[in-house]
C-alpha cells in the first residue's frame, strides 16, 4: 500500500466562492444524517488531525462539528503531557480519551506528537520515536479490531500562503491568540517537519488506518474535500436507514398515545 507524500499532494477540484456555501450545507446535513446513524448503530471513530501551523485544522474542525449533536461527540486538543501523564507511557493519556460506541471523538493533535514534534525537538530519544511507529500502528490495529473507524487526516500549506496567514492573524486582534511562539518555532524547522512527516507516512500508512493529506492551499477546497471524505468514511458499510424502534419502546408509546400514534 503506497504511502501519501506531502512532495506529491493530491488534486483536489477547487471549489470556487459561490459554490462554497452550498457545498457546505450539502456536506453538512450528510455529516449530521451520519451522525445519527453511527448513534443508532453505535458505531464509534476517531477523527485524527494533524498538520502544519496555519494549514486549516480549526477551520476544518469547526465545519465538522456544527450540523453535530454535541452529546456524542467530543473535541480532544492535544497539548503537552502534563506530570502525571509523563509518568506513563506516551499513549497512556490518549486511551483515556477514546470514544465510547455511538460517539465520534476528534483529536486536535494525536498520539503522533510523539513522532513529529517530539522527534524534531528532541523530547524523544531516537530509540524511542522510532519504537514508536510499530507501538502506534499495534494501538490502532487494536482499536479497529475492536470496532472503531480511524480517519487520519493531515493539512499542508506553502510556505508562503502559512506566512501570509500567520500576518493576517497578527493583523486581525480578534484572531491574534491563535499565534504563539511555537508558530515562530516550527516554521524556522519546517524542513525538518516535512521529514519527519514523511517518514511518519511511509511507517504508518495502513490498510486499516490510512492517511489522507489534505492541501490546504486554498481554504475552503480543503474543508469541503476533508468533510466529504469523513463522511464517506463513517458512512462506509454502515446502515444509514433509520433504526428500529425497541420493543419496549412501541409498547410504552402505545399505552400513552393509543390509536393516535401512527409509526407506519
Amino acid at each position: 500500500m503506497k504511502a501519501p507524500s506531502l512532495h506529491r499532494l493530491p488534486k483536489f477540484e477547487k471549489v470556487s466562492n459561490g459554490d462554497y456555501e452550498a457545498a457546505l450545507k450539502t456536506v453538512q446535513e450528510r455529516l449530521a444524517a451520519v451522525q445519527a446513524s453511527c448513534i443508532g448503530r453505535r458505531r464509534r471513530a476517531i477523527v485524527a488531525v494533524e498538520g502544519l501551523d496555519a494549514a486549516g485544522k480549526g477551520g476544518f474542525i469547526q465545519r465538522l462539528t456544527a450540523p453535530w449533536d454535541p452529546r456524542f461527540f467530543d473535541v480532544q486538543p492535544i497539548k503537552a503531557p502534563d506530570a502525571e501523564e509523563r509518568a506513563h507511557h506516551y499513549l497512556w493519556r490518549f486511551w483515556q480519551k477514546l470514544p465510547a460506541h455511538g460517539e465520534v471523538n476528534i483529536f486536535d493533535r494525536t498520539w503522533y506528537g510523539r513522532v513529529l514534534v517530539e522527534r524534531v525537538e528532541g523530547f524523544a530519544t531516537e530509540a524511542e520515536w522510532r519504537r514508536a511507529y510499530d507501538e502506534i500502528n499495534a494501538f490502532e490495529k487494536t482499536l479497529v479490531d475492536d470496532g472503531a473507524v480511524i480517519i487520519k487526516l493531515f493539512f499542508t500549506v506553502s510556505q508562503k500562503e502559512q506566512d501570509e496567514r500567520l500576518v493576517e492573524r497578527l493583523e486581525t486582534p480578534a484572531k491574534r491568540w491563535k499565534v504563539s511562539p511555537e508558530d515562530f518555532r516550527n516554521r524556522l524547522k519546517r524542513d525538518a517537519y516535512v521529514e519527519a512527516a514523511e517518514d511518519m507516512f511511509a511507517r504508518t500508512h495502513t490498510a486499516h488506518a490510512p492517511w489522507t493529506i489534505i492541501d490546504g492551499e486554498h481554504k475552503k477546497t480543503a474543508r469541503i474535500t476533508a468533510l466529504s471524505l469523513v463522511a464517506d468514511r463513517l458512512s462506509a458499510g454502515l446502515d444509514l436507514s433509520p433504526p428500529a424502534l425497541s420493543p419496549d419502546i412501541v409498547k410504552l408509546a402505545k399505552a400513552a398515545f393509543g390509536k393516535k400514534l401512527n409509526l407506519g
